[in-house]
């Protein structure tokens, strides 16, 4: 039997993650173990590793690596302490294929530890761009230390192979967080109500907002700019917890402050991915720079304001209005989104991201794949050359 080890590090990667799981739990000739790390285990982030174990996965470690501090030296040895923590756990079991996601800081150490155990990695979200953001060279080292692809585009399958990485390695197999978002029962407006208490008499803004690791040292400013935007909007609000990126904890104070004098403005610290689904219907736009603007909520037709440049370079669909972090170009963009027309013109478009099956080809590949020499050593592939060069 395959062990296939899965590494999640937060909410949000385990929301993406849950289709496949589920995929690989129901495969008789898998064992699925779980290596739980980064936000899941710390107690400012919601202790989200119960939703984990409520689920009744096989947990095969968890790997306490987050320092409390979210200041540049902070998240270098956070990093530090992953890797140093990854090979403890591989050095006592090791998985025959290990899985990451996307381009967290909290992700990249279980890879390179995995380099040196000869461990197979296979990286899903590769050959994205993020331009605002430093995860996008973690994104982009993932690939380099991965042997498997899985892509949610094909303009993302070319970026990969560009990067060097084999034609016969990568699979376009769309986003897996869509397979969730089109099989998971959406909470109704009461239960949201009741179990997250919250009020949705009047369709809320849902804001998401997150550090631009880039511009870390702005934090404060580019916070003050939207929360400055999202008031004179006059609409009520419902906030969701900023990740452990450098300086989130800024913009969680100036959140919390904000609670303090507007009635109409909740936070909820974990919404879980059906929650989270849930409230995408029934917002009246989402406001802020999370990749699920982008890649979960056209599926929904949900309006979405992205805030400056952390999500820079990625496709995105019909539904996305782009803003920098002026107040009044912030408040310009709401005003748009939430508006009649725009939501109608919403209506039948297309998600660039896939069509919601990409769990199942993930899984298949990854039970299919043979484990021998020619998956560990990966060549360099070269494109074909069509300019000359001058160096």
């Amino acid at each position: 039997m395959r062990e296939i080890g899965v590494v999640t590090v937060a909410r949000s990667d385990y929301g993406i993650y849950r289709s496949l799981l589920q995929s690989l739990q129901a495969a008789d000739d898998v064992q699925l173990s779980l290596y739980v790390s980064g936000m899941h285990l710390s107690p400012d982030h919601g202790w989200t590793s119960k939703i984990v174990e409520n689920d009744g996965y096989r947990i095969a470690d968890r790997i306490d690596m987050l320092m409390s501090a979210d200041s540049p030296t902070g998240i270098a040895k956070s990093i530090g302490n992953s890797i140093s923590g990854f090979a403890q756990s591989f050095d006592r079991w090791r998985p025959d294929i290990l899985v990451v996601l996307g381009d967290r800081f909290d992700m990249i150490g279980a890879a390179i530890a995995a380099l040196p155990f000869k461990i197979p990695v296979a990286h899903i979200h590769g050959g994205e761009v993020t331009s605002g953001a430093i995860d996008d060279m973690y994104r982009h080292c993932l690939t380099k230390l991965s042997h498997l692809h899985f892509v949610s585009t094909e303009d993302y399958g070319r970026r990969v192979i560009q990067l060097g990485e084999q034609p016969w390695r990568v699979t376009v197999s769309g986003a897996p967080g869509l397979d969730l978002l089109k099989q998971v029962q959406l909470f109704s407006k009461e239960e949201i109500e009741k179990r997250y208490g919250l009020n949705l008499s009047e369709a809320p803004l849902l804001v998401t907002f997150h550090p631009v690791t880039l511009q870390f040292e702005d934090a404060a400013r580019q916070t003050m700019q939207l929360l400055d935007a999202i008031d004179v909007a006059g609409m009520p609000v419902v906030f969701t917890q900023p990740n452990a990126d450098t300086n989130g904890s800024v913009i969680l104070q100036m959140i919390r402050a904000y609670l303090l004098t507007h009635n109409d403005a909740a936070m909820v610290e974990n919404f879980g991915a059906q929650g989270y689904f849930s409230m995408m219907k029934y917002a009246s736009a989402m406001v802020g720079n999370s990749s699920s603007g982008l890649v979960e909520a056209p599926s929904v037709h949900l309006p979405v304001v992205n805030v400056g440049d952390r999500q820079g370079g990625r496709i995105r669909g019909v539904n996305v209005i782009d803003t920098n972090y002026e107040t009044q170009d912030i408040l310009r963009a709401i005003k748009t989104a939430v508006s009649k027309e725009f939501r109608q013109s919403l209506i039948g478009t297309v998600n660039p991201y896939g069509d919601g099956t990409a769990s199942q080809r993930i899984a298949d590949r990854l039970r299919t794949v043979e484990i021998d020499g020619s998956l560990i050593s990966k060549g360099f592939y070269d494109l074909p050359e069509t300019v000359s060069s001058s160096c």
